[in-house]
């Protein structure tokens, strides 16, 4: 509906264009907004005001002038100026019943494309390092992703969801060293364990799976493994020396073969972890990206060498350089280390090329707060291939803080001292959990009330929209027990009845759904779902409080229980793309 008035306005300003009333020259582009208030109509524009000056014209002068020539629709009732020059549109109450006949027609694909782009993106989200557990932190960015990718395919476009598994590299390393070293601990040798390596209990648990299957196999004594190290920071030394040590020596001793043992226990305990918690989320993908794979296949020497190709790369200092400095970046980046290693900003690049290689027009990344300086890197390192820049997206993620008893929850997978995704689903549940971590844009800091989550009260806005979907479902079943059916032709031919205002207001706000879900995918805002959603179970409950519709006269009965079903239909598939359960009783 919003793009037909569009199309009207569009064509009385040719009109007046025609006319000689506005100069030549390219429109300003139409800006149609839906009302607050139903005594303004459904849809308001203030075109009139923007052109009164290039008009030569008062504005309300103006907008007398383009509701004149404004071709004639069987959808609008009627026209007015308001205000300074505001042009208010009143729909036809066809026009504003017809969405019950199209709700009830599509099901939950009603809300479908309201501009069908068919953009293939690829967007990766979570892609936390199998270091450790899922903590409260990553959950923020698992329930915005998935819901995004459900918006977004909803919205027309063509959506793999990824993630990333950094399965390279030094904290891999540090991360088999300290299962290795718990392993010790459980063969009775005493290592000095490093401040810096990983302290959870989990570690624990991977070191007596592997004691589990191998025995004592690669247990070294304690003077063997500790013998000419350097002094860690316990003795005066330095943390990250002392650390790098005790990896080089349990390649030493364990050889290829068994560093391999706990690099790969580690790895496949903690990513299927990983896996089955989000998972038990609802939050699914399409890949699993591997690092070492990227780099096993050639791609990062691949794109270093298209950047060398390109003129981007010099040779300093007995390092490679990518100079991203003159592509926008705060400085040049390493991309070959003085011992002939590839860096891990080498890596971020090659993998984004690889995106760009599989076919994807846009690449979306989901990432925490602290990754903001990957977004200049990043887009100089698009620019560095020859590729646009914009085809590029970064969505920086705030911070999640959990509150529980008044105080802030330590998250630190060094530590161990932190809540995982799993103990915050199993303390308020899956549905909260979702719904609450999308309530707030994700470019604003989120504090996460455990006690409201967990209240069964209007208050609990995924609890008052949930139960907005099971007063419906009660209305069926309270019909089911009645001597007689609900006849949806019936009502279709009855909708002349639903005069109500909190009937016009309940189709007002069913027909805003595909504008929402439009607008959600274009900006990346899943917490406008959510708000609509809660301002959709106002209306119902307002609905439902006001009026009967088991009523005995079979005309409006049937027309009303249309009418309720698309409300249910439409809370339903929105609740469904966020991740969150529809019941019919609570």
């Amino acid at each position: 509906m919003k793009e037909h008035i569009e199309e009207l306005l569009s064509q009385s300003l040719h009109y007046l264009l025609r006319d000689g009333i506005i100069p030549p020259g390219q429109p300003p582009a139409i800006q149609l907004e839906r009302t607050k208030s139903s005594e303004h109509g459904e849809f308001a524009s203030n075109v009139a005001m923007v052109l009164a000056k290039q008009a030569g014209m008062p504005p309300r002068e103006l907008a007398a002038a383009i509701i004149d020539r404004m071709p004639k629709s069987h959808q609008v009732a009627k026209m007015e100026i308001a205000g300074p020059g505001f042009i208010n549109f009143f729909l036809q109450h066809i026009t504003l019943t017809s969405v019950i006949n199209e709700v009830l027609r599509k099901g939950d694909q009603f809300g479908g494309p309201l501009h069908r782009s068919g953009e293939s993106i690829t967007l990766e989200y979570v892609s936390a390092n199998p270091t450790g557990p899922l903590h409260v932190g990553h959950g923020r960015g698992a329930a915005y992703g998935a819901s995004l990718g459900n918006i977004l395919h909803l919205a027309g476009y063509r959506v793999q969801r990824e993630y990333y598994v950094n399965d390279n590299g030094r904290q891999m390393d540090i991360l088999a060293l300290s299962v290795w070293l718990r392993y010790l601990e459980l063969c009775g040798e005493e290592v000095g364990f490093p401040e810096n390596g990983y302290r959870g209990e989990y570690i624990y648990d991977i070191a007596h799976l592997v004691r589990g299957e191998y025995g004592d196999k690669w247990r070294f004594g304690s003077v063997e493994v500790a013998d000419g190290l350097p002094p860690g920071p316990g003795a005066g030394g330095d943390g990250e020396i002392y650390i790098d040590a005790l990896i080089a020596r349990a390649r030493e001793l364990l050889a290829a073969t068994g560093f391999a043992v706990f690099f790969k226990a580690a790895l496949n305990s903690i990513l299927g972890d990983i896996k089955e918690d989000l998972a038990d989320f609802g939050v699914v993908y399409d890949l699993w990206f591997s690092e070492k794979a990227l780099e096993d296949s050639g791609a990062v020497q691949r794109a270093i060498d298209r950047l060398r190709a390109n003129g981007h790369l010099y040779v300093k200092d007995g390092a490679t350089w990518f100079r991203a400095s003159a592509l926008g970046d705060e400085k040049d980046r390493v991309v070959i280390r003085e011992n002939g290693r590839t860096t891990y900003f080498a890596s971020d690049v090659a993998y984004f090329l690889s995106k760009l290689e599989r076919g994807f027009q846009r690449a979306i990344y989901v990432l925490g707060a602290d990754h903001h300086g990957y977004v200049a890197r990043l887009r100089a390192a698009a620019q560095g291939f020859g590729e646009d820049p914009d085809r590029l997206e970064i969505l920086l993620m705030q911070f999640a803080i959990l509150y529980r008893n008044g105080e802030k929850a330590q998250m630190s997978t060094r530590s161990g001292q932190f809540v995982t995704l799993r103990e915050l689903r199993e303390e308020v549940g899956n549905d909260a959990a979702r719904f609450f971590y999308i309530m707030r844009s994700h470019d604003q800091h989120l504090d996460f009330d455990l006690d409201l989550a967990k209240s069964r009260s209007n208050e609990n806005p995924v609890y008052y929209i949930q139960y907005a979907h099971a007063r419906i479902c009660s209305v069926l079943r309270n019909l089911a027990q009645m001597d007689t059916r609900h006849n949806q032709a019936i009502g279709e031919a009855a909708m002349n009845l639903l005069t109500e205002e909190h009937e016009l207001q309940l189709m007002r706000s069913l027909s805003r759904f595909p504008e929402c879900i439009d607008s959600a995918a274009r900006l990346r805002s899943p917490h406008l779902l959510a708000h609509y959603l809660h301002a959709l179970a106002t209306d119902l409950h307002a609905y439902y409080n006001a009026h009967q519709f088991l009523v005995d006269e079979e005309n409006l009965r049937n027309a009303r229980l249309n009418l309720i079903l698309a409300a249910r239909i439409v809370l339903g598939s929105g609740l469904k793309l966020l991740g969150v359960s529809a019941p019919e009783e609570m």
